[in-house]
């Protein structure tokens, strides 16, 4: 399995000055591919661009939304990097590894006698009929004709 590591800058602001370059566009597109080149000179892999909002403070008791560009770019880890320890249990978890291996426990290792498959189970009624209608469950006893 291959693994990463990520870098985010902030995307360039405005353009760099280059000779040759007349348009905010193209001087626009030369910060971005400086920048880019940089960070490729280094090994690192352009990945994709987002805007991502980032809350600040304006003033000393409100704040507002600022939305940035950011550029996000990876490389893979080397081989011989280690990876991360895997976080210890601690002791909290041990209670619930307890009820989760008693919940998997069949009712015959439990001591409760196992329930029959050839009962039929009991049918339930729908309730998603117009509570106006009829009742037509009842259907046992018929109406006599009265002479």
């Amino acid at each position: 399995m291959h693994r990463y590591e990520y870098k985010v800058i902030p995307a360039p602001g405005k353009g760099l000055k280059a000779k040759g370059l007349k348009s905010p566009e193209a001087r626009f597109a030369y910060a971005l591919e400086t920048a880019m080149n940089e960070l490729g000179a280094e090994g690192w892999t352009y990945l994709r661009a987002d805007i991502l909002p980032s809350e600040e403070r304006q003033g000393l008791t409100s704040s507002h939304t600022v939305y940035r560009p950011l550029l996000v770019f990876q490389r893979p880890l080397d081989p011989g990097a280690s990876a991360p320890a895997p976080l210890p249990m601690e002791e909290a978890d041990a209670p619930a590894d307890e009820a989760q291996e008693e919940i998997k426990k069949t009712p015959e290792t439990s001591g409760i006698p196992a329930k029959a498959d050839s009962e039929p189970e009991a049918e339930i009624p729908d309730t998603t009929a117009d509570p106006a209608a009829p009742d037509t469950s009842d259907t046992t006893e018929t109406p006599r004709k009265s002479d």
